[in-house]
């Protein structure tokens, strides 16, 4: 049995780190409400941005924009992984990064696959699996930043995508559902999908009928409006996809907090059980030697 000692001391240590996480769950929660905040303000305008490009689309007629013309054939894919730059935050990583090694699998054989990285879990998964990584981006998810940041990854992947350097841009996130729940999701960014204008379920919550089409008055034309706003469609995505990873990793976090104080607190009723064990046994061992030292005496 450990001596009291050492008990004692490794009490100390649990309750020390009982401090530490239950601070780190404090901080993620005040993070998680800003995030939060931001997050479904911005979910709106992200829907009615895609329903406006939806409608100038179908009037602006087939091959209106480069973005929105597929390749014959697919031989280079481009993958943007947004993860976290810091651990603690339980299986939240590992989740994305196992969600990214699924949808590769997928991919045809010969396809060459080349990331951007945004976190320095994502950046550390890409170099060990030896994948070709061709531009990272710290310090931004889990912080407050702005949407120059989406912007400048954006216009880059534009732009080597209209060169022909990728045939395809693919982004995965978690896409955040519930304090307890950040799903994986995987979304096409270039060319821009027909389905990836207008949300579904947007128009669902809505209540539009089936008949309504939404006329919008361009000036100048839809081509001309579709070709400027196409762009920053793309930008939308990734400003979404970075405040979405931004508000789940807060999420993940203060949940693994939360479960390690519990944790914590099941260890130290587990330890002073085992102190007041080893106490009792040195005060009856106590006991015995001075009644023995007694009845020795007496004899």
């Amino acid at each position: 049995m450990a001596t009291l000692k050492e008990v004692k001391t490794k009490i100390s240590g649990v309750k020390k780190t009982k401090q530490i996480t239950k601070a780190m769950n404090m901080v993620a929660a005040s993070r998680l409400r800003s995030t939060q905040r931001r997050m479904s303000a911005f979910r709106p305008y992200a829907v009615k941005y895609g329903e406006v490009l939806g409608s100038l689309a179908g009037r602006a007629g087939e091959g209106a924009s480069p973005l929105l013309v597929p390749r014959e054939e697919v031989k280079k894919v481009h993958l943007v992984i947004c993860t976290s730059d810091r651990g603690l935050c339980g299986g939240f990583n590992n989740n994305i990064t196992e969600a990214a090694g699924r949808w590769l699998q997928t991919l045809e054989e010969g396809v060459e696959v080349s990331f951007t990285a945004f976190g320095k879990k994502g950046r550390e998964w890409v170099r060990k699996n030896k994948g070709d990584l061709k531009d990272v981006h710290l310090g931004v998810v889990g912080t407050v930043f702005g949407f120059n940041v989406a912007s400048t990854a954006g216009l880059k992947l534009i732009s080597d995508f209209l060169e022909g350097t990728y045939d395809e841009v693919h982004i995965i996130y978690p896409e955040f559902q519930s304090m307890s729940r950040q799903v994986p999701a995987v979304h096409q960014l270039l060319p821009i999908p027909a389905a990836a204008l207008v949300d579904e379920e947007a128009l669902e919550d809505e209540k539009i009928e089936e008949d309504y089409i939404p006329e919008h008055i361009c000036e100048p034309s839809p081509a001309a409006l579709l070709n400027a706003m196409l762009p920053r469609n793309v930008h939308i995505q990734i400003f979404r996809a970075l405040l979405e990873t931004s508000t789940s990793e807060h999420a993940a976090r203060m949940v693994a907090m939360d479960n390690a104080t519990r944790a914590c607190n099941d260890m130290i009723k587990d330890l002073n059980r085992i102190f007041n064990k080893a106490r009792q046994a040195a005060i009856t061992n106590d006991l015995m030697d001075i009644v023995g030292g007694a009845e020795a005496l007496r004899g």
